[in-house]
C-alpha cells in the first residue's frame, strides 16, 4: 500500500507518459549509479539517449524542440530518477532551469539558436551562480562581463557548477556593471566550444550526489559575443534570477519528497525481512513508531508539496511559497533519512545499501538552491 496519496494533478496522460519516463530511468539509470559515481559523471551518451526518446526540455514548447508538456511532466521524471535510485544525471538542471531561463528570458532568435539542441542533447546546459566565497549572495558577485566592442571580456571563477565538466551552454551570472549591486547583474550565455580563455577545474569530490560532476569553472578574458546576452539588455539578471528561482526550489522538493518517500518504503521493506531478538525488526514498537512518524512526514510534505505544484502550474507560486516548500521538504528529507538508516543498523553504513546513498545526497538539499536559513530569511520579509 503506497505510504502517500495519489497527487491531485495527475492526470491519465500523465500517468502514461510517467511509464515511459520509468522504462527509461529503471533501464538507463539505475544499472549504472555505482560506476557513475566511481567516474563523478554519468555518461555523456545519456543525454542524448534521453533526448532520442523525448524526455529532455519536456516542458519548452514544442516549436523550440521540446516536449511541449507542463512543469507536472518534469515533476514525473524527477519522480521516476529519485525511486530508481539515482542522484547523478543533472537533468533537473539542463531541463528545468537552464532551458527555462533561456525559454522565459531569452530573445527570439537565442531561443531557435540554443533550445533545440538542449532538447536533442547535442547541448548540456549548466547556470554558474555561485563563486567561492560569494555562496548565496548573488548581488555581489565578483565575475565581470564588460563589453569591448561586439563583444563582453568575461573574467571570473565560478564553483559548485552542476553538469560543469560536460555543459557545453553555460549561463553565467556576472556583473557588467561593476559600480552596481543588484542593478549591475546580467545574465551571459556562454558556448564552451571554442571558448579561449574558458577552462573547466576538476570534477569536486563531494560526501553524497557521487555521481554528479559538480564542477570549478574559470573565465580568464573570454569573449562573449553580445548577441548572448540573455534577453539582449544589461542589467536585468537579477530579475531574472528571481523570476526562475522559485521553479528551481520546486524541484528541489520534488526531489526531496520523493527521495524521502523512497527511504521509507525501502526501510519497510527491510525491517519486515531482517530479523533480531527471534523476530522481525518491524515487530518491535519503536520501529513502527518511528515509522509511522516517518510515513506522516512524507505525507505531510507531500499534501504540501502537491498543493505547490498545482498553485506552480497556474502561476501562482510565488518567491515565498517557492520558500516555503524548499525548506520544509529538504529539512524533512534529512530527519527521515536519518531515522531510515538507523532502523538498517550497521548495514545502513554501508555503501552498497541504497540508504545509505539517500542519507548522504540528503544534507545537501538544505544547502544548495539558496540555504534553508536565506529561505527561511526571506518568508519573514513577506511577515
Amino acid at each position: 500500500m503506497p505510504i502517500t496519496q495519489r497527487s491531485s494533478w495527475l492526470d491519465p496522460d500523465l500517468d502514461s507518459f510517467r511509464e515511459l519516463a520509468r522504462s527509461f530511468c529503471q533501464k538507463e539509470l539505475a544499472p549504472n549509479i555505482e560506476r557513475w559515481g566511481e567516474q563523478k559523471q554519468v555518461d555523456r551518451e545519456l543525454w542524448n539517449k534521453a533526448g532520442e526518446v523525448g524526455l529532455l526540455c519536456l516542458s519548452i514548447p514544442e516549436e523550440y524542440g521540446g516536449g511541449g508538456g507542463t512543469f507536472a511532466h518534469e515533476a514525473i521524471l524527477l519522480e521516476e530518477q529519485a525511486k530508481a535510485g539515482d542522484d547523478s544525471w543533472g537533468n533537473s538542471v539542463h531541463s528545468g532551469i537552464v532551458a527555462h531561463y533561456i525559454g522565459s528570458c531569452g530573445t527570439e532568435d537565442q531561443k531557435k539558436r540554443w533550445l533545440p539542441k538542449l532538447a536533442s542533447g547535442e547541448l548540456v546546459g549548466a547556470i554558474a551562480m555561485t563563486e567561492p566565497g560569494t555562496g548565496s549572495d548573488l548581488q555581489n558577485v565578483r565575475t565581470k562581463a564588460i563589453r569591448d566592442g561586439d563583444h563582453y571580456v568575461l573574467n571570473g571563477a565560478k564553483t559548485f557548477i552542476t553538469n560543469g565538466a560536460q555543459a557545453g551552454l553555460i549561463v553565467v551570472v556576472a556583473k557588467t556593471d561593476p559600480g552596481e549591486a543588484a542593478k549591475g547583474v546580467s545574465l551571459l550565455v556562454l558556448e564552451t566550444e571554442g571558448a579561449e580563455g574558458f577552462r573547466r577545474g576538476r570534477v569536486l569530490d563531494k560526501i553524497g550526489l557521487k555521481g554528479q560532476d559538480t564542477s570549478e569553472l574559470f573565465f580568464d578574458d573570454v569573449r562573449v559575443p553580445v548577441e548572448n546576452l540573455l534577453g539582449g539588455q544589461e542589467g536585468l539578471g537579477f530579475v531574472h534570477l528571481m523570476q526562475q528561482l522559485p521553479q528551481e526550489r520546486l524541484i528541489i522538493a520534488v526531489g526531496a519528497v520523493a527521495a524521502m518517500e523512497s527511504a521509507v518504503e525501502q526501510t519497510i521493506q527491510y525491517t519486515k525481512e531482517r530479523t533480531a531478538f527471534g523476530r522481525e525488526i518491524f515487530k518491535f514498537q519503536n520501529t513502527r513508531f518511528k515509522l509511522a512518524e516517518a510515513a506522516t512526514e512524507v505525507a505531510v510534505s507531500k499534501a504540501f508539496l502537491d498543493q505547490s505544484i498545482e498553485r506552480h502550474l497556474k502561476a501562482e507560486l510565488d518567491v515565498t511559497g517557492a520558500a516555503m516548500v524548499k525548506w520544509w521538504t529538504t529539512d524533512r528529507l534529512s530527519r527521515v533519512a536519518d531515522e531510515c538508516l538507523q532502523l538498517f543498523g550497521g548495514y545502513g553504513y554501508m555503501n552498497e545499501y541504497p540508504i545509505s546513498r539517500a542519507w548522504t545526497s540528503a544534507r545537501v538539499q538544505r544547502i544548495f538552491g539558496g540555504t534553508n536559513e536565506i529561505m527561511k530569511e526571506i518568508i519573514s520579509r513577506s511577515l
